[in-house]
């Protein structure tokens, strides 16, 4: 500040009222830097509170930030005021003649009060240009109440959640993209929930969300489904939500709605299909001469008769047996009629024994009763592919070459299904090196959007088994097949035992 001292107003030249006139000016504006000091010496850092960013993955918080805090911020306007009025009155009181005039004689009286251009100009209250503008509108904020967070200042109005657009006024929020959410909305659009109970999927003992992915459904759910009894599909392996609804069978498995609208119940049932995929080995070169029973039982039948098959070949390698094709003779109980299914159950199975005669070396090919279409049809395609391999004298082959050719037929059929559904051509006349046609693959016709993904999950099965017979035959196999072709991949089994490299 700088002090001007006046004897009297002849003293007053016009260097002095200019002195005068910055003087108050300069002062007002020290005085606001002085306060604006102060409140941003004040501001608080944020509270050691429960952040969003605790109870995030470390995939999940990559980019976003833990919750913020703002305080609102209100100036001093009485002591602004105040100061302003008192100045100006000062002023009002001392007269200055108009500039650029000589100034008046000693004696001159004083000029009226009441005219202004004898009178100092009262120093108006300002901000400078660019002060306190509002990141949100882009406007001044002036005074008032005001927000100072993500770097810069708010009008309490212009901070909103990107999500609802309502302001945010509690003293935390979160952030995420650079982009500012209510706690509560971030939770709702960016914590995962629970495919099954519907619930936020809670946090660990460390603080981050951990939860169970399926690896083909992409179902994301709470770790303790796995071992608090909630229902599998045993079919499409799916863990549905709480209030869906299942088949419960007789020998315990979990069949879902979904699943059951093209499961295949009994024997009879079971025919067309089998003669379809006849058809799909003659259209490869690989007609099975021989007539081999194909019968549908249940899982204690299918159990059995592989404790009593001294050579038995098959899908035994899964938590349960799904399918077995037999060289001994035996007696099986199959399934003749399609069971009736009441009250979320099957109420009766309707079963008959059948004698296997050896009329050749296979005696007959068994599947597991109730599971879709296009799984029971990749078992049997395997199946078929054993029964191919020994009446063609096929002897003493490693199990991962055995096992992974017959997973490679299996393989090929779901992918003629597949196209053949979506109305492509069918694959067998692409993989076969004969000009004969191929027989049309599919009796069903256009398939629903799930029983083309259900295809492609049994496909998916089969492609990332992580078993050295089932899942390394087959990727050796395919690789062999795409290379060289089936059939020559087939000569080169019979010859060495192995697959070609």
């Amino acid at each position: 500040k700088k002090v001007v001292k006046i004897h009297g107003l002849d003293a007053l030249s016009d260097f002095d009222s200019e002195e005068i006139d910055r003087a108050i000016a300069l002062s007002l504006l020290e005085e606001d830097a002085k306060k604006e000091d102060d409140q941003n010496q004040t501001i608080s850092s944020p509270e050691d509170d429960e952040t969003e960013s605790s109870y995030l993955s470390e995939e999940d918080t990559k980019g976003k930030k833990p919750i913020s805090e703002y305080k609102y911020y209100e100036d001093d306007i009485e002591d602004d005021e105040q100061l302003a009025k008192a100045l100006q009155e000062k002023s009002m009181n001392i007269p200055s003649p108009p500039r650029n005039h000589p100034s008046p004689p000693q004696n001159h009286p004083s000029p009226p009060r009441n005219l202004h251009e004898s009178v100092y100009p009262p120093v108006p209250y300002f901000y400078p240009s660019g002060y306190r503008i509002c990141i949100g509108c882009n406007t001044e904020i002036g005074h008032g109440r005001f927000l100072n967070c993500m770097g810069g200042l708010w009008h309490p109005e212009c901070f909103r959640c990107h999500t609802c657009n309502l302001p945010i006024s509690d003293h935390e929020f979160s952030m995420a993209d650079n982009r500012q959410f209510h706690k509560s909305c971030y939770k709702e659009h960016h914590h995962p929930r629970c495919d099954v109970c519907k619930h936020f999927i809670p946090t660990n003992a460390a603080g981050l969300i951990e939860y169970r992915a399926h690896p083909f459904w992409l179902q994301k759910y709470c770790p303790s489904h796995e071992i608090d009894g909630t229902p599998r599909c045993c079919s499409c392996e799916r863990m549905e939500a709480r209030d869906t609804k299942y088949l419960l069978l007789d020998d315990g498995r979990k069949l879902c709605l979904e699943c059951l609208d093209s499961a295949i119940m009994d024997t009879h049932e079971c025919q067309p299909l089998y003669l379809e995929i006849q058809d799909f080995y003659e259209g490869l070169n690989m007609k099975i001469e021989q007539q081999v029973p194909l019968l549908l039982v249940e899982r204690q039948a299918l159990n059995e008769a592989m404790e009593g098959e001294k050579n038995g070949q098959g899908h035994h390698h899964m938590p349960e047996t799904r399918g077995l094709c037999l060289s001994e003779e035996q007696t099986i109980s199959t399934i003749i009629r399609r069971p009736k299914v009441g009250a979320g159950r099957i109420m009766d199975m309707f079963t008959e024994p059948y004698k296997l005669v050896r009329r050749c070396e296979v005696t007959a090919i068994l599947i597991l009763y109730s599971l879709p279409r296009l799984l029971t049809g990749s078992i049997l395609a395997h199946e078929m592919m054993h029964a191919w391999l020994r009446l063609k004298g096929y002897s003493n082959l490693p199990p991962n070459v055995e096992e992974g050719i017959c997973q490679v037929l299996a393989h090929l059929w779901l992918e003629s299904e597949i196209m053949a559904g979506s109305g492509g051509a069918n694959i067998a006349s692409t993989s076969s090196s004969s000009s004969a046609p191929a027989a049309e693959s599919s009796k069903k016709g256009k398939r629903s959007d799930f029983e083309k993904q259900l295809g492609e999950f049994f496909k998916h099965q089969i492609e990332t088994d992580s078993s050295a017979a089932y899942g390394d035959g087959f990727r050796e196999g395919n690789q062999s097949v795409l290379k060289y072709g089936l059939r020559s991949t087939l000569d080169h089994i019979r010859l060495t035992g192995r697959f070609p490299l």
